[in-house]
Protein backbone atom coordinates (compact mmCIF):
# COMPACT_ATOMS: atom_id res chain seq x y z
CA UNK A 1 0.00 0.00 0.00
CA UNK A 2 1.74 3.65 -0.73
CA UNK A 3 0.54 6.27 1.58
CA UNK A 4 1.91 10.10 1.46
CA UNK A 5 1.88 12.95 3.17
CA UNK A 6 2.12 16.65 1.09
CA UNK A 7 5.77 16.07 1.43
CA UNK A 8 6.35 12.60 0.08
CA UNK A 9 6.59 11.42 -3.29
CA UNK A 10 5.52 8.26 -4.88
CA UNK A 11 9.13 8.07 -6.17
CA UNK A 12 10.20 8.03 -2.88
CA UNK A 13 8.12 5.27 -1.60
CA UNK A 14 8.97 3.56 -4.74
CA UNK A 15 12.61 3.50 -3.79
CA UNK A 16 12.01 2.07 0.06
CA UNK A 17 9.68 -0.62 -1.79
CA UNK A 18 12.48 -1.68 -3.89
CA UNK A 19 15.25 -1.32 -1.29
CA UNK A 20 13.23 -3.33 1.34
CA UNK A 21 12.59 -6.05 -0.99
CA UNK A 22 15.99 -7.23 -0.97
CA UNK A 23 15.10 -7.47 3.05
CA UNK A 24 15.85 -11.46 3.57
CA UNK A 25 13.40 -13.06 5.56
CA UNK A 26 16.11 -14.06 8.48
CA UNK A 27 14.58 -17.87 8.59
CA UNK A 28 13.99 -18.65 5.67
CA UNK A 29 16.72 -16.46 3.40
CA UNK A 30 15.47 -17.36 -0.43
CA UNK A 31 12.17 -15.06 0.02
CA UNK A 32 12.11 -11.43 1.52
CA UNK A 33 9.82 -9.81 3.99
CA UNK A 34 7.77 -7.83 0.73
CA UNK A 35 7.35 -11.35 -0.92
CA UNK A 36 6.07 -12.68 2.24
CA UNK A 37 3.62 -10.28 2.73
CA UNK A 38 5.12 -9.15 6.03
CA UNK A 39 5.59 -5.51 4.99
CA UNK A 40 2.25 -3.98 4.57
CA UNK A 41 2.72 -0.40 4.15
CA UNK A 42 5.25 2.32 3.39
CA UNK A 43 4.03 5.77 4.60
CA UNK A 44 6.20 9.14 3.90
CA UNK A 45 5.89 11.90 6.63
CA UNK A 46 8.65 14.74 6.07
CA UNK A 47 11.72 12.65 6.47
CA UNK A 48 10.45 9.84 8.19
CA UNK A 49 9.33 6.59 6.83
CA UNK A 50 6.92 4.67 8.26
CA UNK A 51 6.63 1.41 7.76
CA UNK A 52 3.94 -1.25 8.60
CA UNK A 53 4.29 -4.59 9.42
CA UNK A 54 2.53 -7.69 10.18
CA UNK A 55 4.63 -10.71 11.48
CA UNK A 56 3.95 -14.14 10.40
CA UNK A 57 3.10 -15.19 13.96
CA UNK A 58 2.79 -12.58 17.20
CA UNK A 59 5.19 -14.67 18.57
CA UNK A 60 7.78 -14.53 15.79
CA UNK A 61 11.62 -14.94 16.95
CA UNK A 62 12.84 -12.85 13.68
CA UNK A 63 10.41 -9.95 14.99
CA UNK A 64 13.30 -8.11 16.17
CA UNK A 65 15.78 -9.31 13.58
CA UNK A 66 13.36 -7.70 10.80
CA UNK A 67 12.44 -4.60 12.43
CA UNK A 68 16.35 -4.01 12.73
CA UNK A 69 17.10 -5.00 8.99
CA UNK A 70 14.09 -2.97 7.78
CA UNK A 71 15.22 0.26 9.94
CA UNK A 72 18.95 0.17 8.33
CA UNK A 73 17.58 0.08 4.76
CA UNK A 74 15.66 3.22 5.68
CA UNK A 75 17.63 4.58 6.65
CA UNK A 76 20.47 3.73 4.42
CA UNK A 77 18.16 5.90 1.86
CA UNK A 78 17.93 9.22 4.03
CA UNK A 79 15.31 8.45 5.95
CA UNK A 80 14.32 8.46 10.29
CA UNK A 81 12.75 5.13 10.43
CA UNK A 82 9.64 4.36 11.96
CA UNK A 83 8.08 0.88 12.03
CA UNK A 84 4.32 -0.06 13.57
CA UNK A 85 3.50 -4.00 14.39
CA UNK A 86 0.26 -4.46 13.08
CA UNK A 87 -1.33 -7.83 14.56
CA UNK A 88 -5.18 -7.39 12.69
CA UNK A 89 -5.57 -8.38 10.32
CA UNK A 90 -3.48 -11.28 11.23
CA UNK A 91 -1.05 -12.56 8.51
CA UNK A 92 -2.13 -14.84 6.00
CA UNK A 93 -0.12 -17.26 3.80
CA UNK A 94 -2.40 -16.21 1.27
CA UNK A 95 -0.03 -12.84 1.56
CA UNK A 96 3.14 -14.93 0.28
CA UNK A 97 3.34 -14.09 -3.83
CA UNK A 98 3.45 -16.67 -6.10
CA UNK A 99 7.30 -15.79 -7.05
CA UNK A 100 8.00 -16.36 -3.05
CA UNK A 101 5.96 -19.70 -3.38
CA UNK A 102 7.73 -21.01 -6.31
CA UNK A 103 11.53 -19.74 -4.96
CA UNK A 104 10.40 -21.64 -1.29
CA UNK A 105 9.43 -24.76 -3.69
CA UNK A 106 13.06 -24.73 -5.13
CA UNK A 107 14.64 -24.13 -1.50
CA UNK A 108 13.26 -27.65 -0.62
CA UNK A 109 10.13 -26.36 1.38
CA UNK A 110 6.15 -27.08 0.44
CA UNK A 111 4.62 -23.93 -0.22
CA UNK A 112 1.09 -23.75 2.29
CA UNK A 113 -1.97 -24.50 0.22
CA UNK A 114 -4.78 -21.62 0.53
CA UNK A 115 -5.76 -20.64 3.48
CA UNK A 116 -9.53 -20.61 4.99
CA UNK A 117 -9.27 -17.19 5.87
CA UNK A 118 -13.53 -17.05 6.85
CA UNK A 119 -13.07 -20.08 9.02
CA UNK A 120 -10.95 -17.95 10.70
CA UNK A 121 -8.84 -21.36 11.72
CA UNK A 122 -5.42 -22.27 11.30
CA UNK A 123 -5.61 -25.59 9.15
CA UNK A 124 -2.78 -28.07 9.82
CA UNK A 125 -3.49 -29.76 6.51
CA UNK A 126 -5.93 -28.53 4.05
CA UNK A 127 -5.03 -31.47 1.46
CA UNK A 128 -1.98 -33.68 0.55
CA UNK A 129 1.14 -31.40 0.80
CA UNK A 130 3.27 -32.48 -2.38
CA UNK A 131 6.64 -33.24 -1.84
CA UNK A 132 8.99 -30.16 -2.93
CA UNK A 133 12.06 -32.71 -4.36
CA UNK A 134 9.77 -35.68 -6.78
CA UNK A 135 6.34 -33.85 -6.84
CA UNK A 136 4.57 -36.88 -5.07
CA UNK A 137 1.57 -36.27 -2.86
CA UNK A 138 2.24 -39.91 -1.38
CA UNK A 139 3.57 -37.90 1.51
CA UNK A 140 2.92 -38.06 5.47
CA UNK A 141 3.25 -35.69 8.34
CA UNK A 142 5.77 -36.47 10.72
CA UNK A 143 5.93 -33.68 13.09
CA UNK A 144 3.32 -31.13 13.16
CA UNK A 145 5.87 -28.51 14.56
CA UNK A 146 9.06 -28.05 12.57
CA UNK A 147 12.55 -25.84 13.30
CA UNK A 148 9.91 -22.86 13.37
CA UNK A 149 6.21 -22.57 14.43
CA UNK A 150 4.72 -21.92 10.48
CA UNK A 151 6.44 -24.99 9.27
CA UNK A 152 5.98 -29.11 9.98
CA UNK A 153 8.24 -32.15 8.90
CA UNK A 154 7.16 -34.34 6.64
CA UNK A 155 8.19 -37.31 4.76
CA UNK A 156 7.94 -38.45 1.23
CA UNK A 157 6.84 -42.06 0.76
CA UNK A 158 7.54 -41.99 -2.77
CA UNK A 159 11.22 -40.54 -2.31
CA UNK A 160 11.80 -41.33 0.91
CA UNK A 161 12.98 -37.75 1.23
CA UNK A 162 11.97 -35.70 4.63
CA UNK A 163 10.76 -32.35 4.30
CA UNK A 164 9.42 -28.78 5.26
CA UNK A 165 6.09 -28.04 4.83
CA UNK A 166 4.42 -24.29 5.46
CA UNK A 167 1.73 -24.10 7.42
CA UNK A 168 -1.55 -22.30 6.00
CA UNK A 169 -2.83 -19.76 8.34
Amino acid sequence: MVSLSPKGSRAEVREIWEALSRVPDPEIPVVNVVEMGILREVRIDGDKAILTMTPTFSGCPALHAIRESLETVVRALGFEAQVQIVLSPPWSTDWITAEAREKLLRYGIAPPNPALAEAGLIQLELSPTRCPRCGSFDTSVKNTFGPTLCKSIHVCNNCLEPFESFKAV
